[in-house]
């Protein structure tokens, strides 16, 4: 990924100055790599105030984010990474698919196929058909 701009869809991007990032050491017991291991980051994003968001946007994401939302506040973790810009760049490639996501237009309403009538009333006479044969052949006859 190039630069800091992560772009969300089309010309929208998250605002590099919205972003508040958080980095702490990860937890867990020392060892070997006790010095290396600072390299968290906690991205969050004020999804509820921010201004870079088209509206519509922002009202599906808040929609569709809510049960994540602190606060109308987005946030992102991300530690695999022993680097720590690494984890930076997970958190906010992560942070911009969720947006995409989450401000993708709804899927469009299924419609209804219609059938034509004739053809209904074609397969509902065979069907009527179908049964009389099927019920022609219980033995009744041979007793």
């Amino acid at each position: 990924m190039s630069g800091h701009a992560h772009v969300i869809r089309g010309s929208v991007s998250l605002p590099e100055a919205e972003l508040m990032w958080r980095f702490s050491r990860s937890s867990g017991p020392g060892g070997q790599h006790v010095n290396t291991s600072d390299s968290k980051a906690e991205l969050r994003f004020d999804l509820a105030r921010t201004e870079a968001l088209p509206p519509v946007w922002k009202e599906r994401a808040l929609e569709r984010l809510a049960d994540r939302l602190v606060d109308g506040v987005i946030t992102v973790r991300a530690s695999e990474h022993r680097s720590q810009w690494r984890n930076r760049e997970t958190a906010a490639v992560r942070l911009a698919s969720l947006l995409a996501e989450a401000t993708a237009p709804p899927p469009r309403p299924r419609r209804k196929t219609k059938i034509p009538r004739g053809i209904n009333e074609r397969r509902l006479r065979e069907k009527k058909q179908r049964a009389e044969t099927k019920r022609g052949r219980t033995g009744r006859d041979w007793t």
